[in-house]
């Protein structure tokens, strides 16, 4: 089916790009002459392996260098690093350096392959649909890239990527350059002075901010870079889909359409991907979330869901569990208001970076707003007496429900959504505390991951180019995080200039079943906000006075998102310990309905989740009828259709009853209860169950006291 037509802005592709092109070539030009005419001395570049190499300055570049090792390294080498700076491979190096080359198999060289992709893709739809291209970064996931762009009418959808894709195919086929420039505000205003949206971005950069420009073939983007050395890089690529978005997030700005794509080195590699996704969607959390009644949500409260009882009781396992290791670890549960006037959130700084993305509220001709954090409150619980330095450190636990203002556009199921509930905690501590608290989360967030299957990677934040507070106390607080994560004794990587403003941070990725990355649990360092409450606490010494710092810490995070990630990495398939369908009793005729309630009442008062099948099966009286989509009867025969599949039964050779027993269970696994426990007349005689698995054909016998003792020994080891 060809693409539906589109309007494409002729004047925009003929004279706007050339434009660009012609004042890129020109500065580029001033730019090559300059760095010629600088001395280039010979410098010493350091690799990770202590081995040094020789170069020039201003002429040598990492390429150069990679080339001086192996061809096969010059071959896959997409990014390196001059001291602890990500750097295009063919930028001149400018003086003695350490120097790390990165490929595709690392997060750097990942990171940068996708956000080139990006300038490939943003090509593709710059010339052929004539849009005002705006942001297009690698996505936060780890999983591809995105561009947003403003289309005017012109609305995009999946009969469009096959043009789009064409489009990227040719940029790689061309080997078309990465190249940097840097510019001046003007020259960077005048550039782009035909988008808008580019303009904006000019203007809020800070006067000190260095502007770089990239271009490959006819795109020129404002970009910070790095990127790859050249589009051939990227051999295969595939849009994945569109979708709308707002310029920088405000639902009051322009209207903008996003399309998402993917890329990969290879054909297989990608061919993997896409065969992931499939797979993925077979356990969408939605999908699954209507087919086991677990939660749902309703047009008039957007963005907020309704847990139904099955789904609470998993929302309430997760709870319990996190709860139950607070009493071991140390954490003092607090429950704080969920609305507080605008004044708490000027002290904390949210009211000027985050006022757009919260509800407010009009009470008595003042401004208050629902809480998207919990941070604020626990500051003022903190400073409501006088603190000693023996309270420390103060663990402060709170589940109270947050509400942030997302986007219509950017809900997603109960991943992205405007009321949740994290098992968000705070910790007050002393500067000398720091390494010991940072390693008792670390052991918190691994014997959480470890118990859901996850498997995680580890990453330390360093101080970013703008940050608050004195640098002695970042490089001290950066040394604290090393040290723990080092006694911690799992593989990390250091996050060069990514941590938060106000502290360095670790950030934890976990991967599911089907290889996808999440970030879930949080470890922050936190500097500000202690100084901006004024929070003390008397020290050792006589009449001494200090501040505390505060870690920020989450482990499940969002408790919607991570019931969702777990409903998809189990594939519906819920854990016993955590399921909400833990066993059914399954009576195989109304004489055996009495006892299948006394099992269901011993297991009930054990403390376990087990349902009852009452169904009433009869059709006449002669027959019982078992049908999962329609029934059919007839005189001789029984007719079953079960998902489009007929089975015939002939009632001269096989039992009704048998008949009735076997579709239960099979009734009972589609739903997925754990344990199906059958009890008929000789069940009830001798005070026993016949107990079925999930997904195993055998079965066996037991009395209720053993199954009780089975039920507890997996809920312990969580199984």
């Amino acid at each position: 089916m060809p693409p539906p037509d589109h309007h494409k802005d002729d004047q925009y592709l003929k004279e706007v790009i050339p434009k660009r092109i012609q004042l890129f070539q020109s500065i580029q030009s001033q730019q090559k002459s300059h760095i010629q005419s600088l001395p280039h001395d010979p410098i010493k570049v350091v690799l990770p392996d202590g081995s040094v190499k020789e170069g020039k300055r201003w002429e040598s570049s990492p390429m150069d260098i990679a080339k001086g090792i192996s061809k096969s390294l010059a071959n896959n080498a997409l990014i390196s690093m001059v001291d602890g700076v990500l750097w295009d491979m063919n930028r001149p190096l400018e003086s003695d350096c350490q120097l790390k080359l990165f490929t595709f198999d690392s997060d750097e060289g990942r990171d940068t392959f996708w956000h080139s992709s990006a300038h490939i893709l943003g090509q593709s739809l710059e010339t052929e649909y004539g849009c005002k291209l705006c942001i297009g970064p690698c996505t936060t996931r780890g999983e591809g890239f995105f561009y947003d762009a403003f289309y005017g009418d012109l609305g995009l959808n999946q009969d469009h990527f096959k043009s789009i894709e064409s489009g990227a195919l040719k940029a790689v086929a061309e080997k078309q350059p990465f190249e940097r420039i840097e510019v001046t505000k003007e020259q960077a205003l005048e550039i782009f002075s035909d988008n808008s949206f580019k303009v904006e971005i000019i203007n809020d950069l800070p006067v000190d901010k260095t502007i770089t420009v990239y271009r490959c073939g006819p795109l020129v983007d404002l970009c910070r870079g790095p990127h790859i050395p050249n589009t051939s890089f990227v051999k295969a690529i595939a849009c994945l889909k569109a979708s709308s978005a707002y310029w920088r997030g405000n639902k009051d700005r322009e209207s903008l359409q996003r399309v998402y794509g993917i890329s990969y080195p290879d054909q297989k590699r990608l061919k993997e991907y896409i065969e992931m996704l499939r797979e993925a969607e077979k356990y969408d959390h939605r999908e699954l979330g209507k087919k086991q009644e677990l939660f749902f949500n309703h047009p008039l409260s957007p963005g907020s869901w309704f847990f139904l009882p099955y789904g609470t009781r998993i929302y309430n396992k997760l709870v319990e569990f996190i709860k139950k290791q607070y009493l071991e670890r140390g954490y003092q549960e607090v429950i704080s208001p969920n609305m507080f006037n605008m004044k708490l959130w000027e002290t904390s700084g949210h009211a000027a970076n985050y006022k757009e993305n919260m509800f407010l509220i009009d009470i008595e001709k003042q401004e208050f707003g629902l809480k998207p954090m919990n941070c604020p409150g626990h500051c003022l619980i903190f400073d409501h007496k006088v603190r000693s330095y023996r309270e420390l450190p103060l663990r402060m636990a709170d589940f109270g429900v947050l509400h942030r203002n997302e986007a219509s556009g950017a809900l997603t199921g109960l991943t992205r959504v405007r009321r949740f509930q994290q098992d968000d905690a705070h910790i007050f501590c002393r500067e000398s505390q720091i390494k010991d608290e940072v390693r008792g989360v670390l052991e918190f967030i691994d014997y959480a991951y470890t118990v859901f299957g996850f498997t995680y990677e580890l990453k330390l934040s360093t101080r970013p180019e703008k940050y608050l507070g004195k640098m002695e106390t970042w490089e001290k607080a950066e040394a604290d995080l090393a040290e723990a994560l080092n006694e911690f004794g799992k593989p990390w990587q250091i996050n060069e200039g990514d941590g938060a403003f106000y502290g360095p941070k670790i950030d934890i990725s976990v991967s599911d079943a089907l290889k996808r990355k999440f970030q879930c649990a949080t470890l922050q360092l936190d500097f500000q906000l202690p100084e901006r409450f004024k929070l003390e606490y008397s020290a050792e010494e006589e009449n001494g006075i200090e501040r505390p710092v505060m870690i920020h810490r989450a482990i499940l995070g969002s408790v919607e998102r991570m019931f969702a990630i777990l409903l998809e990495h189990y594939k519906g398939k819920w854990p016993f310990w955590l399921s909400p369908r833990q066993a059914i009793v399954c009576p195989v005729s109304e004489k055996s309905q009495p006892y299948a309630l006394q099992v269901q009442d011993q297991i009930v008062k054990a403390g376990y989740y087990v349902d009852v099948d009452t169904t009433d099966r009869k059709i006449q009286k002669k027959y019982r009828v078992l049908g999962f989509i329609r029934k059919t009867y007839c005189p001789t025969k029984l007719v079953i259709v079960e998902l489009h599949i007929v089975i015939t039964v002939d009632l001269g050779d096989v039992s009704v009853s048998s008949v009735s027993r076997s579709l239960q269970v099979r009734e009972a696994q589609l739903a997925q209860y754990n344990f199906i426990l059958v009890v008929g007349e000789e069940e009830a005689k001798t005070g026993q169950v016949s107990v079925r698995v999930r997904d195993k054909a055998d079965h066996s016998v037991m009395n209720i006291p053993s199954l009780l003792e089975q039920f507890k020994e997996k809920t312990e080891a969580h199984q």
